[in-house]
């Protein structure tokens, strides 16, 4: 195991830098080949062509962190925190356990249990990954540890989601998180898989590279012709980026954030419970996009934190073309009274404490 460690640690050195990870199936490039002779397409202005839609759904099967349970602190099964990627023999059993599994939207819609239908479709489909864990970097597969500054902060944060244990009072709308407010889900989190609403397309145009995220409606919009940051001055929820083209790897590095949100989230399976994983202004993210061939791409996104975190952590995974998925509204909270309803019940409750017994 330790000659594999080594190894996967060159080739995870060979990707960080910006070179191509193409070639046949490896750790490098997630086992995704590229077919000898494939040429990267071009846009008619020059630039590497990444444009499509990529849901991001494709790996939520896979933990943020590795070892750690499913959505809801629910427990994992036993495994090794050493275990980058799966063997053979343990992915093809994860293969065939796929084809196995029975569509309970469609058994509930043709029962006529429509309460049933909802629950099960609103989970968005995923496909067997033979990585173990989103984290790549540290080579266990988990977040950092925070600094002493980020515990500090940590313990101020609010959410509805609560930490194990905890008993939430809400008495003021600054009690709830930003994706609680419906206002983002912040950053690296926005760019992980979650339950539903997965959608990713990429758009190019002469100078700019634009990501659209169907969850909270974001769109993050990159200039690759070389102009400089903006003044530090100016946070964004999303912060500011800027992009250059590594060969044939877009490279985007952003900054300049507005702090509040998570860097890490519940929606995200394998993630810390209660959403009080703080950022600061000095977060610096990088994200490297590589298309493998004409149906993949792999993706990474690198998060430092000097004052937040004792060491940076990186993420990596595959994502599949799919211009055929079906891109849904994310109203999020309609009517714009979901806040106001919590801090009502709740100051309802403690009121009349025997009453809501």
């Amino acid at each position: 195991r330790a000659v594999i460690g080594g190894f996967a640690a060159c080739l995870f050195v060979v990707v960080v830098n910006g070179q191509s990870p193409l070639g046949p199936p490896s750790e490098a490039n997630h086992f995704i080949a590229t077919p000898q002779g494939w040429t990267q397409p071009k846009t008619p202005w020059g630039d590497p062509d990444i444009q499509g839609i990529w849901p991001i759904s494709f790996v939520g099967s896979v933990p943020l962190e590795r070892c750690e349970g499913g959505r809801g602190g629910s427990p994992a099964p036993p495994c090794d925190v050493n275990q980058a990627f799966l063997t053979d023999a343990e992915y093809q059993e994860r293969l065939n356990a796929a084809t196995k599994q029975v569509d309970r939207h469609a058994q509930a819609i043709a029962a006529g249990d429509f309460g049933q239908a909802l629950q099960s479709g609103v989970t968005d489909p995923t496909a067997p990954q033979r990585q173990t864990s989103l984290i790549v970097d540290p080579p266990n597969g988990k977040l950092p540890e925070l600094t002493a500054e980020g515990k500090r902060l940590s313990a101020l944060m609010k959410s509805s989601w609560a930490l194990p244990g905890e008993t939430q009072i809400w008495d003021h709308w600054l009690d709830f998180d930003s994706w609680d407010r419906c206002i983002t889900r912040g950053m690296p989190s926005s760019m992980l898989p979650y339950r539903y609403n997965n959608g990713v397309r990429i758009m190019q145009v002469p100078g700019y590279v634009i990501l659209d995220l169907e969850m909270v409606h974001e769109t993050r919009i990159v200039p690759v012709d070389g102009r400089p940051a903006l003044s530090p001055k100016i946070k964004h929820w999303m912060g500011e980026s800027r992009g250059r083209w590594e060969g044939n790897t877009l490279v985007i590095e952003t900054t300049n954030f507005h702090t509040g949100p998570s860097a890490t989230n519940i929606g995200v399976m394998g993630s810390p419970q209660g959403n009080r994983f703080p950022i600061s202004e000095q977060m610096k993210v990088t994200e490297r996009i590589t298309r493998l061939n004409d149906d993949f791409l792999l993706y990474e996104i690198k998060t430092e934190d000097p004052l937040i975190l004792t060491r940076s952590w990186t993420a990596r995974y595959p994502l599949k073309l799919d211009n055929s998925y079906e891109w849904w509204e994310y109203a999020c909270h309609e009517g714009n009274r979901t806040i106001g309803d919590y801090i009502n019940a709740s100051r309802a409750e403690r009121a009349r404490p025997s009453e809501a017994k």
